[in-house]
Parts: C-alpha cells; structure tokens; sequence
C-alpha cells in the first residue's frame, strides 16, 4: 500500500499524563531525539478530557503534572476541603505544555484524532478519526505504549449493571445540569468519583437522609494533610513517615499494622465499625470525611447488579427504592490491573508504575533510565513495576517494590542526580520545606532515619506472612534511608 510515511526516533501513543511526563524529561534527557505523539483526543489530557465539571485533584497540586513545569495550587476550596486543582485546570496545564514546551522545541510532533493500529507483520501505522486516512511511521528508536492505565471514566462508559425502562441513571458531570428535584439519590461506586458525587450533592444542599450510597468495598484512605508541601508542613509530613515506620515495627500482623496507621492518622476509613477490604491510593482530607459520614444510609451488599422501580439487586441481596430516585453512575474503575509485561521491552517501552502510586513520577524517571542506560536488562532492574494497589495487603507490596526499586536509583549517579533536582520527587519537594537551622526539623530527620532502620526486620516477616515464598529486597540498609528512598 502506498501511504506518507513519518519518521520519528519516539512513537508515544497517548498524550495523557504519564505520556506527557515521559516526554517532557525525554525532551531535556535526549536533546537529539524526536518524538511523534499520537492520542484519539483532539488535546492533550487524556482521561480529563471527560471528567465530570466540578472534578478537583485530592493529592496536591505540587506532585502532579510534568517535572519540568509546576501546576499552580488552585485556590482553597470555600468548604475547608483543601483539594489541588480543578480538571478544567489541570486539562488547561496540558495543553500549555503542548502548545509553549513541547511543540517549541521542533522535535515532538502531536498528532490529535489520530491511532496507532499494526500492520500485517507488526508495524505500527497511523489513521485519523475523522478522515480514515491513513499514513506509515517508520520508528528508529522505540514505541512508547502510555495507555496500560486504562483509566474508566463515567461518562463514556455505560453501566455494567442492568436499567429498567423509566429509571434515571446520569453519569456524575451531569449533576450541575439537573433541571428538576428528586425525591432520592442514590451514588453507585465508593471510589473517588463516587466520593466526589456524594460530597457534590452535599453542597448543594441535598439532605442527606435523602442521599443513598452504594459502597460495594470499603477503602483505606490517606490523609491528604500528611503530604502538603512546603515548610509550613514540613513537620507534619515528616511525623507521619515516622509513624508509619513505627507502626510497622510494632506490628504482629496485617490487621494489626492497619490499626496502627490508623490510630497514628496515616490511614483513615469511612466507617471504623467496617473492616476496608480495599487499598487503591485514595487521598481525601478529613473535612471530606466527616461530611461524606453524615450519609448514614450506606449500603454494602457487594456490587449493584441491576435496578428496578421499587427495587435494588445487588450481590448479597435486595433491597427497596424509592421510585423517584436519581442515581448517580460512579461504578468506572479508575485503576486497572498492570499487563505482566516489562517495562524496557525490546523496541517497546511500557509506562507502567515503578513507584508507589506515582504514575507521573514513573514515567519520568522511565524517560530517564532510557536516556542514561544502554542494555535492557539493567534498565529494568531499575524498573520492577509496582503492582497496582487493590487489597489492604499491597499497602506493605507497595512499599517492598518501591523501596528495591530506589535503592537501586541511587546506584547510578545520572538517575541520583535527577531524583534530587525532580519536583515530581516527593522527598525532594518535603525536603525544600526543611530548613537546616531549625533543629527541629533536623531532629524529625534523623528520627526517620532511625526509625526506618528499626522497621526493616519486622516488615520483612510481615511480607513473608503474606507471601511465604516472596523474596522481598526491602533490606535494612534500603529502610534506614527510607526518608530518602520513599521518593
């Protein structure tokens, strides 16, 4: 067939965030390389291009985004709730870095309505959305895949559980476009968007004797006060890695350590009498939680499976429903399981999570150990992937990977020099809010230090508990610089 053909060093298919972070280092780390960047979404963005108005970021505006370029802290939200930016924010932030970072520097073409699809023996070729037209790429380096998060987003994913003719079932950005009152409603999903649909209603004056919450698992939750930036919350931050490594010394089991955390303000949950079953990174602050508990009509009967009239099935059970009920469609996974693949794999490279929860974070140090290294397989050695978090149990999984996987960072000295000077390193960010006359903030240094390494036997045995045949490399020397390796 003969078609146009594009040549490029980089192919990325995506230009979500974790695409956008991989290029913005590759930009600075690779000054010879070119790179093609390939979404279906006509701007850069990803998932945000569909979520819902009122969407804010729970973590801090300053983890997130690209290393090179901050994304401003939106203003404090009126309620107390003290979340990061607005989606309208973040998706303005993309298409910034597009337009005055990326496309300046003459060696990332963008390519929006387009896909990537192979050919007969593998190559990939290009089409557009709108045309069908369709051109080849000849690739002279690697495919970048970002698209392994495969994140759901509810307004263009349609329920999975069964609607009956006359029932009302909206997706969450549909909320502030309601042209008349229900007498109920009811939130399906107890993940983010679920909190988010919830804590909307509540603002919005719904009663909440009035607001039904499918909750198919509860999830532990971290406090959003325990990882702001800057020195105002320096000491705090600081504390709060301390009693993590308290509570994992002190430990005797799995339970126990979670009420630890718990007890210590690290791990918070919806319901104290309910044991979560669930651990997938959420952050919410306090404010959140005391509003989303004056909901008191929570139902935990598993997942919804279908909705009738006057009536709710459900895995564990049936329930009645009001009829002039409005229910609000939160049920899309926000996290998906990671294909077992390696990150550096032959001509392709997977953005896949290497550190704990960090998608960002991850892609652009993959873009570096890319730029640094030559052989694949001491690449990945640098890039075990971290699991994506599902049980309370890959709280501590999480921790074992993330910790090898720095150690062996600061074994090469281009990715150690990177990690300080990276804003999307966590304890490079906590660490500009310690100052070194204040013998405090020294003291709560040297405290982490000291209590990571009386962690590290006891986290050891907790991991074999869980996985008697793991081989977990979370030694004690990688624990006695925990403070530093949690980045």
């Amino acid at each position: 067939m003969n078609r146009p053909t594009l040549e490029t060093d980089y192919l990325v298919v995506g230009a979500g965030a974790t695409a956008m972070a991989f290029v913005d280092t590759l930009i600075d780390a690779a000054p010879d390389a070119t790179m093609l960047m390939v979404d279906p979404h006509q701007q850069p963005g990803g998932h945000w291009n569909h979520a819902y108005p009122f969407v804010r970021l729970h973590q801090p505006s300053a983890w997130y985004g690209v290393a090179s370029t901050p994304m401003d802290e939106a203003a404090p939200d009126p309620s107390g709730f003290q979340r990061g930016a607005t989606g309208a924010e973040v998706l303005a932030y993309f298409g910034r870095l597009m337009r005055e970072r990326f496309l300046p520097t003459g060696r990332v073409r963008w390519l929006p309505g387009h896909v990537v699809r192979p050919d007969d023996d593998g190559s990939p070729h290009l089409v557009c959305l709108a045309t069908g037209a369709e051109q080849g790429v000849t690739v002279r380096r690697k495919q970048v895949n970002a698209t392994h998060a495969r994140t759901e987003v509810p307004s263009v994913r349609r329920p999975t559980y069964g609607v009956a003719p006359g029932v009302d079932v909206i997706a969450p950005g549909e909320l502030p476009g309601l042209q008349r009152a229900y007498a109920h409603h009811t939130v399906v999903g107890s993940g983010k968007t679920g909190m988010d649909a919830c804590l909307w209603l509540l603002e919005a004056g719904v009663p909440p004797a009035r607001i039904r919450w499918i909750v198919p698992r509860d999830a532990w939750v971290q406090d959003r006060a325990n990882i702001l930036p800057g020195t105002a919350h320096f000491a705090q931050s600081t504390r709060r890695t301390i009693h993590q490594f308290e509570a994992i010394t002190e430990a005797s089991s799995l339970p126990d350590l979670l009420m630890r955390l718990e007890q210590r303000g690290v791990l918070m949950r919806l319901d104290p009498a309910v044991e979560p079953s669930a651990y997938r990174c959420a952050i919410a602050s306090r404010e959140e939680m005391a509003q989303l508990r004056r909901i008191t009509d929570v139902v935990r009967l598993g997942r919804l499976r279908a909705i009738e009239r006057t009536h709710l099935v459900l895995e564990r059970g049936v329930i009645s429903a009001h009829a002039d009920t409005l229910y609000v469609d939160c049920s899309a996974g926000g996290l998906q399981p990671a294909p077992a693949v390696p990150v550096f794999d032959g001509d392709r490279i997977n953005l896949l999570m290497v550190s704990w929860c960090r998608p960002m974070f991850s892609a652009a140090l993959i873009a570096q150990v890319e730029s640094t290294l030559n052989d694949d397989a001491q690449k990945n050695r640098l890039c075990v992937p971290v699991p994506v978090p599902e049980r309370p149990a890959d709280w501590l999984t999480l921790w074992a990977v993330t910790l090898a996987n720095a150690q062996r960072w600061r074994q090469v000295p281009p990715v150690e020099a990177w990690l300080r000077a990276s804003r999307l390193n966590t304890l490079a960010v906590l660490l500009n809010g310690a100052r070194s006359e204040d013998p405090l903030h020294q003291d709560l240094l040297r405290a982490s230090a000291t209590k990571a390494q009386a962690a590290a036997p006891n986290l050891q045995r907790l991991l074999a508990s869980l996985q008697p045949n793991a081989t977990g490399e979370a030694n004690a020397g990688q624990l006695a610089r925990a403070d530093q390796t949690l980045a």
